[in-house]
């Protein structure tokens, strides 16, 4: 496997990629007045951080992940939780978020990834509704009741506390790609595509494929769990069945799916085309239509682009060059 060439270049372009993204989600805030904009953008940004998390250990590793949504969870209710306990700033609700979706990932991962193909998706599915049983009979964050969070009365710099939640989500959205970025691009990337081609040949070239499955298990999971870190202020009521909805294990599998797994990128591309899809819809005409796009979509990719939009359009220009046909069939690889 080839080792990811970094020129000088690419190396000082994405931090000014990372500046303007941050000063462009800024001047959304101050100059935009539609505050609808702020909700559905809180969606889809959303949507990057968890697609993006997926497909740390989905994309690079091989490992299908179906219970997304109890570590979304997980954040939403480690916030609520010190939201109760100790009135914790929005800054520590997320570092707390990260501490327990890494626990938890690290924790399901030693039990679980020792199974492969449909059986640590089985344990995964399991998961999600242990958590939700243990959730839905604990008091203190509210059980099956739920739980109401008072937003705080603003924040500086910001019209209203939806800009803020805009802005605080854009930023861990950022986090999340240039994680999935650094580990695409060193070498804990190069171990974890070999272990998707080939996890027996890895493990005998040397390839220590158990610790970068947990330390992949456990970044997901906290990239997971940091995606609902912000969910109680933006939701303002958080219960069990809306956190624990299996609709977010579907779209973190199919955003990825749709723009390509094995490139940080496709799930951005991924996220963003859903996303954006299903809020243009919600407001145009409804709501519930909303997983019937992802199915017909999640359909459509899988059909006439396997490898999603980076890999066909990677495929396409290969074959514009005259690349031969082995070549193309590895499209997407990179």
């Amino acid at each position: 496997m080839q080792r990811p060439i970094q020129r000088p270049m690419q190396r000082h372009l994405a931090p000014a990629c990372a500046l303007a993204f941050l000063a462009l989600a800024w001047a959304i805030t101050q100059g935009v007045a539609n505050e609808y904009v702020f909700f559905a953008g809180f969606v889809i940004l959303q949507y990057v951080v968890l697609a993006t998390a997926w497909n740390v250990l989905g994309g690079y590793c091989g490992y299908v992940n179906f219970g997304s949504a109890a570590f979304f969870a997980a954040g939403a209710y480690a916030s609520i939780f010190l939201i109760k306990s100790t009135a914790a700033p929005v800054g520590l609700q997320v570092l707390g978020g990260l501490v327990v979706g890494a626990l938890l990932g690290l924790g399901v991962g030693y039990v679980a990834l020792r199974l492969r193909g449909i059986y640590f998706a089985i344990a995964t599915i399991a998961l999600a509704v242990v958590l939700e049983t243990v959730i839905q009979h604990w008091d203190y964050v509210g059980a099956a009741r739920g739980y109401t969070a008072l937003r705080p009365a603003g924040a500086p710099g910001f019209s209203s506390y939806n800009r803020f939640l805009f802005f605080a989500m854009a930023v861990l959205a950022l986090a999340a790609v240039m994680a999935a970025r650094f580990i695409q691009t060193s070498w804990i990337g190069r171990g974890l595509h070999a272990i998707l081609d080939n996890e027996d040949a890895a493990e005998c070239s040397g390839v220590p494929t158990l610790r970068l499955k947990l330390l992949a298990a456990a970044v997901s999971g906290a990239l997971m769990a940091m995606a609902g870190t912000l969910q109680p202020y933006y939701a303002n009521f958080v219960e069990p069945t809306a956190v624990f909805n299996l609709n977010y294990a579907i779209l973190a599998l199919a955003m990825p799916v749709v723009g390509g797994t094995r490139h940080w990128m496709g799930p951005v591309l991924g996220a963003l085309l859903l996303g954006g899809m299903q809020q243009v819809v919600t407001v145009t005409v409804s709501s519930e239509l909303n997983v019937l796009i992802v199915g017909v979509l999640l359909m459509v990719f899988v059909i006439a682009a396997p490898k999603g939009i980076l890999g066909g359009l990677e495929a396409l220009a290969r074959r514009r060059r005259g690349a031969p046909a082995a070549a193309v069939s590895g499209a997407g690889h990179a």
